[in-house]
């Protein structure tokens, strides 16, 4: 992956970019007044490359003038028909309201339709107020199911067949 919007990169995620993705996931889970879990639903970032690219999933980062200021992720999941989660989807405060978000997602879905897959899911948490807008405005429907326990809704997106 090696996309531009506007002023950001969106690339694949390198193992130079774990501390930095970490950071950025980090600062916005404070900022909401939600708990960085590295042990729990945050070991991921720290671990990409088993929780990802050996899954057949994806991490992406987003660059802003050479700094880190995003993150987006998916990979295959056992829920649903040939479903896959989208994970780790995070921006920096100061890059919030420019299409980003919703550029992000599109990108997501893109790819995770070239690669085959039916289903999408997507755990957030309510004090999230821009992504349960972001996704209620594109497609996603609420279901039932949530697994990550800082979490507290689930939705789903059909996409392909």
């Amino acid at each position: 992956m090696h996309q531009r919007y506007q002023t950001f990169l969106i690339r694949d995620w390198q193992p130079s970019d774990r501390g930095s993705a970490a950071a950025v996931i980090r600062t916005v889970l404070m900022e909401y007044g939600l708990a960085w879990e590295p042990e729990g639903a945050d070991q991921d970032v720290l671990n990409v490359e088993a929780c990802y690219l050996e899954r057949h999933g994806q991490f992406w980062v987003i660059e802003q003038q050479g700094n880190l200021v995003g993150t987006g992720a998916y990979y295959p999941i056992h829920r649903g028909y040939k479903a896959v989660e989208i994970r780790k989807m995070y921006l920096r405060p100061e890059v919030r309201g420019q299409g980003l978000g919703r550029f992000l997602l599109h990108q997501l879905e893109t790819a995770i339709a070239t690669h085959g897959f039916a289903e999408i899911w997507v755990e957030t948490a309510s004090a999230l107020k821009e992504a349960v807008m972001l996704y209620e405005t594109s497609g996603y429907e609420l279901a039932t199911g949530v697994e990550t326990a800082r979490c507290d809704r689930v939705y789903v997106k059909r996409i392909g067949e």
